[in-house]
Order: structure tokens, then C-alpha cells, then sequence
């Protein structure tokens, strides 16, 4: 079979060097410029955090940045449990975490000032500013500022990004940075309120931003799987309103006051966060399909055993198969076990681009054949016994 098909799976050939090693990456010029980007941007985070403890009192922003650590460590490790069949670079997720802390904060800051301030010197009623800056130009500001980030890391990365489940993890670290940041803020101005603040926004709704950003990264995530490469221009502003629009109807409950604002929180904001859970489960589900279904066709040509595709597509199995190499094989078969799994992912979601026609053929055929010389040498060595002593 032809390697330069990607309809039909490469047939393995007679042997494989065991002893492959990938090549060498060589820091080049757009690492070094990756590295001074990600710099600036925690700069800018800095500046941003600064800004807010200047407005709240060192002492109070300290408490509130210790506090504002619980949501962020919460929607991180949500972002962690969605993202666990292909994880995305930590290079790619710091800099998403640190414009959301930094860039968005202060692009907000001063836009929802100024709108504040406008409209209450307008009309002579700070209290109509105020509502003018939460129900129209924060949702507005913060997500455009917050989906531009996305969009540089779609720009950025566009053969690796893959899907919705990539585009709602990014979105995510932006919304976590974000919130971290304006969380900071809240619990800063809260004074004798601070537990009820901190319930409210730390516990009960820590994904707030989360789900507003995640409108606009599941639509560049829908453009990804698009064969029109233009798709991500008509996709992204629906995206962005349908975020635009959710954050502001999420303002205009928190406006409400007592009873009101609980009845709302439970008759809208519960089962809304209760359909994304379940879309979420869905969206990982349908990852492990698509792995099992991949990794078969290849199977069928022979890089697979039926029971490796079993194992791969199922975490349970994956985390059971590090453990069983560990102990057979020590910490270097436990090793190969983890890039056998990784390898193999990829593999799948690169065939799975492929057949969906998103795949410069070219690029494809050697990814292909690196993959499967990686896997295959992976397997060679969590089967090879460990050296005795």
C-alpha cells in the first residue's frame, strides 16, 4: 500500500530499526521569538495584577490573589481533564493563560473604564455607567479581547489544531487567565462581603468566562475540521456573538438582587453549566471513537494488535498499561509507554485529518511515516527486558 494514500493505511515494512531515535530539534529563530513573546506577555500580566492592587490596597490584593488561585486551579484542572487524549503544548497554554491575565485585563480595564465614566458624565448618573459598562461594553471588550488570543493560537498553530475540543481548550486558559485576574479584583473590593464573593465567584460559578470564550473557540474549532480554508471568517464572529450575547444575559442576572438572582442562578445558569459538562463528556467520548476507529484501519494493515487499540482508546486501559510497563519493564518501559500512547494519538487524529481532507499530502506522508517508526520502536522497547544488574 502507498504511502501517498491517506485513504488506505501504510503497510508496515519487513523490520524497523529498533534503535530509531528522533532527531534532534535545534532551537531556531521562531523559538527564541516564541520565548520573547511569552515573556512580554507575563509582563503584561504583572502590569495588569499591578494595576489591580493598586486599585484595591497591597493587603487586599494580596488575599484576593491567594483566593483567586481556588477557581483558577479549578477551571485549570477541567481544562486538563477535557484535554487528556492529545495534550496541547504547555508553550501554547502559557501564552493563552498570560494574554487572558494581562492583554485582555488591561485592554477591559481601560475600555470599561472609559465607557463608565463617559456615560455617567452624559447623563449625570454614575449608577447608569456602571450598568452601561456591565451589560454592553464588557461583554463586548472583554470578549473580543479575550478571542483574540484564540485566534493568534489558531493562526499560530493551524495544522495542529485539530477541533472543537482543542479550540474550547484554548479558549480555556485564556478564560481562566482572565478570571484570575478580575477575580483578583473583586475579591480585593469585596471588604466585609468577601465570603459571600468568594462562594459566589470562586465556587459556585468559577466557569463563567470559561463558557463565554468557549462560543468562540468552538467556532474556529468547527473552521479546523472545515475543508474551506476561509471558513474561520464566518465562523469566528458567530462565535463571538453568541459569547458577546451570553456574558451580557450573564451581567444582567447578576444585576438582579436577593431571591431574584438565586432563582435565575438555578433556573438558568445551573443547567446551562450542567449541557456544557455533558457536551464535554460527549466531545471525549467522541475522541476515543475516533481513535478506536483510526487505529483499527491501521490494524488491519498490521501496525496494531487488536488489544493495543483497546488499550489506546480507553483511559482507564492507557493509565493500567503505563503501570503494567513500570513493572515489568522499570521507569524507561513506563517511559515508552507514555510516547507508544502519545504516537499513537497523533496517528489517529493525523489520519482522521487526512480523510477529512484537511491535510497537505505531503506533510501527511512524512508525519505518517515518523509516527509509525516512533510507535513501532516505542513498542520494541517496553518489550525489550530491562538490563540485569
Amino acid at each position: 500500500m502507498s504511502l501517498h494514500d491517506p485513504s488506505r493505511p501504510a503497510a508496515p515494512p519487513g523490520a524497523v530499526p529498533p534503535q530509531w531515535v528522533p532527531p534532534r530539534r535545534s532551537t531556531t529563530t521562531r523559538d527564541v521569538l516564541g520565548l520573547l513573546l511569552v515573556a512580554l506577555l507575563a509582563v503584561g500580566a504583572l502590569a495588569a495584577l499591578g494595576l489591580v492592587l493598586v486599585e484595591v490596597g497591597v493587603a487586599a490584593g494580596v488575599v484576593g490573589t491567594v483566593l483567586a488561585l481556588v477557581p483558577l486551579a479549578v477551571v485549570l484542572a477541567g481544562i486538563r481533564w477535557l484535554d487528556r487524549w492529545e495534550p496541547e503544548p504547555l508553550g501554547a497554554l502559557a501564552f493563552g493563560l498570560l494574554w487572558g491575565a494581562g492583554v485582555a485585563v488591561l485592554v477591559s480595564l481601560v475600555v470599561n473604564n472609559l465607557t463608565l465614566w463617559t456615560v455617567a458624565s452624559a447623563t449625570g448618573d454614575l449608577q447608569a455607567g456602571a450598568g452601561a459598562a456591565a451589560l454592553v461594553s464588557a461583554p463586548i471588550v472583554e470578549e473580543a479581547a479575550k478571542g483574540a488570543g484564540v485566534l493568534v493560537l489558531f493562526l499560530a498553530r493551524r495544522r495542529y489544531f485539530d477541533g472543537v475540543v482543542d479550540g474550547i481548550v484554548y479558549a480555556g486558559v485564556v478564560a481562566a487567565g482572565f478570571a484570575f485576574t478580575e477575580n483578583v479584583l473583586y475579591f480585593g473590593r469585596a471588604g466585609e462581603a468577601l465570603a459571600g464573593t468568594f462562594v459566589m465567584r470562586g465556587l459556585a460559578t468559577p466557569f463563567a468566562h470559561l463558557l463565554f470564550t468557549a462560543c468562540t473557540g468552538a467556532a474556529l474549532g468547527l473552521a479546523a475540521r472545515s475543508r474551506h480554508r476561509g471558513a474561520a471568517w464566518w465562523l469566528l464572529p458567530l462565535g463571538l456573538l453568541a459569547a458577546m450575547i451570553g456574558h451580557a444575559l450573564w451581567n444582567a442576572t447578576n444585576l438582579a438582587a436577593g431571591d431574584a438572582y438565586l432563582a435565575v442562578f438555578a433556573v438558568v445558569q445551573v443547567p446551562l453549566f450542567a449541557g456544557v459538562v455533558g457536551i464535554a463528556v460527549w466531545l471525549r467520548r467522541q475522541e476515543s471513537e475516533v481513535i478506536r476507529r483510526r487505529l483499527t484501519e491501521y490494524g488491519y494493515a498490521g501496525w496494531f494488535a487488536p488489544h493495543e487499540v483497546e488499550m489506546l482508546a480507553s483511559l482507564p486501559r492507557r493509565s493500567t498499561a503505563v503501570g503494567w510497563a513500570a513493572r515489568t519493564g522499570g521507569p524507561a518501559a513506563a517511559d515508552a509507554m507514555r510516547r507508544f500512547q502519545r504516537d499513537a494519538t497523533s496517528l489517529a487524529f493525523l489520519r482522521q485529518q487526512a480523510l477529512s481532507g484537511r491535510a497537505d499530502l505531503r506533510r501527511h506522508t512524512e508525519s505518517e511515516r515518523d509516527l509509525l517508526t516512533a510507535v513501532t520502536t516505542a513498542r520494541h522497547q517496553i518489550l525489550t527486558p530491562p538490563p540485569r544488574p
